[in-house]
C-alpha cells in the first residue's frame, strides 16, 4: 500500500513539475515576443513600467486614455483625482492608482518626446 502511495505522489510531483516548466517556458517566450514587438523604445518603456509598477496599458486603462495626448491625460487625471478624493467619499487607494497612472503616462510622453528629438538630430545623408 505504501509503495503505491509513494508512486502516486512521485507521479503527481512529476506532472506538476512538467506543467510548471511548460508554463515558465511559455511565459518566457511571451515576454520575449512582447519585448521584441516594442523594439528599442520598449527598453525605456519597460524600465518605466518596472519603476512605476504599472504597464503602459494599465496606466491608459486607469485614466481611460486611448491615445497618448498630454491634454487628455491631464484632463482625465484631474477629474479622476477629484472624484476619488477621500474628503468627498472617494478612495485613497484609487486616488493613488490615478496618481501612479499619470506618472507612468507622463514618463511615456517624456520618452516619446526624447525619441522625436533624437530622430530630428540624426543627420540625413
Amino acid at each position: 500500500m505504501a509503495k503505491y502511495l509513494a508512486q502516486i505522489i512521485v507521479m503527481g510531483v512529476q506532472v506538476v513539475g512538467r506543467a510548471f516548466a511548460r508554463a515558465l517556458r511559455q511565459e518566457f517566450a511571451a515576454s520575449r515576443a512582447a519585448a521584441d514587438a516594442r523594439g528599442r523604445a520598449g527598453h525605456q518603456s519597460a524600465a518605466a513600467s518596472n519603476l512605476s509598477g504599472l504597464s503602459l496599458q494599465e496606466a491608459q486603462q486607469i485614466l481611460n486614455v486611448s491615445k497618448l495626448s498630454p491634454e487628455e491625460v491631464q484632463k482625465n487625471y484631474e477629474h479622476l483625482f477629484k472624484v476619488n478624493d477621500k474628503s468627498v467619499g472617494g478612495s485613497f487607494y484609487l486616488q493613488s492608482k490615478v496618481v501612479r497612472a499619470k506618472e507612468r503616462l507622463d514618463e511615456e510622453l517624456r520618452i516619446q518626446a526624447q525619441e522625436e528629438k533624437e530622430k530630428e538630430q540624426v543627420p540625413r545623408t
